[in-house]
């Protein structure tokens, strides 16, 4: 899922990676803590911070539900301060906007002049059954599948929002993009990674 969300934020918006999570994974099966993805995009005022989530699930209502409260929780004032530490204290100094990242995440740097300058870009997978039962692409796919992804972004913004103004008292502003990938079945897909990341190891 991390490796999804940085290869679609990349191709999309052209971010620039800032800290690697996945390097510091403390272990194979362990999961990302914190943030999955910390890019930024240079805008000609500075830096804009692009702090990412992902579900790599199969249940699109499941992963709705688990990643609109997270970023809820990730939002709370004392676990913004901590990530924001982490992440300074893994930015390599030799990076080029190293000096400019850390002086947006200073600990004195409020977090409502963080967050004018940054984005969540949210991924989504989920088994979808348009793409299940459908053999070619054709105009009713296209049809099918764009309703599908609408109904489903329709529910996120709907959840996001109920969490959002029932758990966080605060007028933080925050930017979500959204991305949603609907797969046939995703143990096909765990496969031909699987498959093809022991081919890369060999």
């Amino acid at each position: 899922g991390e490796i999804l969300l940085h290869i679609a934020i990349r191709q999309i918006y052209q971010t620039i990676p800032a800290v690697s999570k996945i390097y510091y994974k403390s272990s194979v099966n362990k999961t990302v803590e914190g943030f999955d993805a910390i890019h930024i995009v240079k805008k000609d005022d500075g830096l804009e911070l692009w702090i990412g989530e992902t579900k790599f699930y199969n249940n699109v209502d499941r992963a709705i539900k688990d990643v609109c409260t997270e970023i809820v929780d990730h939002l709370d004032t004392d676990y913004l301060k901590t990530e924001f530490l982490l992440i300074k204290n893994k930015i390599d100094p030799s990076w080029p906007e190293a000096n400019s990242l850390k002086a947006l995440l200073e600990v004195n740097v409020s977090l409502d002049d963080v967050f004018k300058r940054a984005c969540i870009p949210v991924l989504l997978t989920y088994d979808s059954e348009v793409v299940l039962r459908t053999t070619e692409t054709n105009q009713q796919y296209l049809d099918n599948i764009r309703d599908e992804i609408c109904n489903a972004y329709k529910k996120m913004r709907t959840k996001l929002t109920k969490e959002y103004e029932t758990r966080f008292k605060s007028t933080l502003p925050i930017t979500v993009h959204v991305i949603l990938i609907p797969l046939k079945e995703k143990k096909i897909l765990i496969e031909a990674l699987d498959i093809r990341l022991k081919a890369l190891q060999v």
